[in-house]
């Protein structure tokens, strides 16, 4: 006979694991277009700006992103609604990401006319639809340490996470080119925002926060302070160290979905459509990956998997610079999506462990705060994205499709194998720092009534 977590009201019911991490996939969508083919569209399509424009853009927009991140959650953690903390802001943060996401792949004739009037409407709708997706997952990714407490739920929940993520990467990156060549990117982004409208609201309303705990904590416990919360952290060698190596990570991954158009094209001389191919093979053995390793997980710790995540992804990479061929980089790039998965299937419920211990030493709820803050470290890839657009120029001479330099196979080379590479060595070394006593678990709580009873 199963526990029931008893309020005045009614029982807790339980959130679906399926549901809440359904919602990755609408996520996922959005983001992953916009930052795998920004660079594509107005670089080598419309020919817009420069590939040292570009890399501006990127670096002002990863500084605000490092300043809006904590902002979002510290007001979601201070949030107190009947609707609860997390809810409200995606149902206020979603419509607006989706028209602002939109805008950016329809910027208006008019001003694709005048250069100066393109380049300042690509940098504010890049940094609006940028903070507007981080101020989703603040509140997304606040909700998985509060709805599911244990290990086990953790990664479980994850796992289902992690497979709508690529299933929405299979579409919004793999599929992309071939979309795109049959009805551009203005359409494309108007059904991909569709779609992605349609299964946030899903998760979000199928969503069960603790409603009465909340309440209860904001009333008796020590309010989350932003301050405080940045204080607790940075004096958090842990933080650090995760925090370092998923900013190494996400860089790597970041390089893969923008560099792998610019490799096919230029190092491997194929045409545009073979992207998918490619692509399509790495998430591919990513998402058998996380199947693999998702039953890994239940023998073996969850930071051993990270660790091996990160080792057979920079091992993907050294033939890989060495690729002429479609086959032979398909047979490489499979190796790099392995590796993906370990490291998908791993980081989110190693983030939630660090949000445990801050909650056991300090004894405040600021999941919001937490996520975001660690979010904040993820999302300075931007600074090394930019770099491989600075060196693409600089040293290559890469402005765009129209003026690719002498050498814009080894820009591709370099941007695509040599940078991710030296990204993964690094989240490697960082990784092997971190350690946890393994021999905690988290508190064990009554169990809620699940969704069917």
């Amino acid at each position: 006979m199963k526990n029931k977590l008893k309020t005045s009201e009614s029982p807790l019911r339980k959130t679906s694991a399926f549901r809440y991490g359904f919602g990755m996939f609408g996520t996922s969508i959005p983001i992953n277009m916009f930052k795998s083919y920004a660079a594509v569209l107005y670089l080598t399509t419309l020919n817009l700006i420069t590939s040292d424009q570009m890399s501006k853009i990127i670096f002002i927009y990863t500084f605000v992103d490092a300043i809006d991140n904590p902002i979002y959650g510290f007001l979601s953690d201070r949030t107190n609604t009947k609707w609860g903390k997390r809810r409200p802001w995606l149902l206020i943060g979603t419509p607006l990401l989706i028209l602002s996401f939109i805008m950016f792949f329809n910027m208006p004739k008019g001003i694709q006319s005048n250069e100066t009037q393109a380049y300042i409407y690509i940098l504010l709708m890049y940094v609006l639809t940028g903070t507007l997706d981080s101020l989703i997952n603040a509140n997304y990714g606040a909700l998985f340490p509060a709805l599911f407490k244990t290990d086990e739920e953790r990664a479980k929940t994850n796992a289902v996470r992690q497979v709508c993520q690529l299933l929405a990467m299979v579409i919004s990156i793999v599929l992309t080119p071939v979309v795109t060549k049959a009805i551009g990117y203005g359409l494309t982004s108007i059904i991909y925002g569709v779609i992605a409208f349609v299964v946030i609201l899903f998760m979000t309303f199928g969503c069960h926060e603790d409603i009465k705990e909340e309440q209860e904590a904001f009333e008796n416990e020590e309010k989350p302070d932003l301050f405080k919360a940045i204080i607790a952290l940075i004096t958090n060698s842990k933080f650090w160290i995760f925090g370092f190596a998923g900013a190494f990570y996400s860089a790597a991954f970041a390089l893969i979905s923008q560099s792998v158009p610019f490799f096919v094209k230029y190092t491997l001389g194929l045409d545009s459509t073979m992207t998918a191919v490619m692509l399509a093979v790495v998430f591919g053995f990513a998402l058998i990956g996380i199947v693999v390793f998702s039953a890994l997980s239940k023998k073996v710790e969850i930071i051993k998997i990270w660790r091996l995540g990160f080792i057979v992804m920079a091992i993907g990479f050294i033939p890989l610079y060495f690729a002429k061929t479609l086959p032979f980089a398909i047979a490489v790039a499979s190796i790099v999506g392995v590796g993906v998965a370990g490291c998908l299937i791993s980081m989110d419920c190693i983030g939630a462990k660090i949000i445990d211990d801050d909650y056991a030493k300090h004894g405040v709820k600021r999941e919001g705060i937490l996520t975001s803050l660690i979010g904040v470290m993820n999302r300075l890839n931007g600074l090394y994205v930019s770099l491989g657009f600075k060196i693409m120029y600089s040293v290559y001479g890469f402005k765009n499709d129209e003026h690719p330099g002498t050498r814009p196979g080894d820009a591709s080379r370099v941007l695509m194998c040599v940078l991710p590479l030296v990204a993964l060595a690094f989240a490697g070394i960082f990784s092997m720092r971190l350690h946890f006593d393994e021999k905690k678990k988290c508190e064990n709580i009554p169990e809620p009534v699940s969704e069917d009873e």
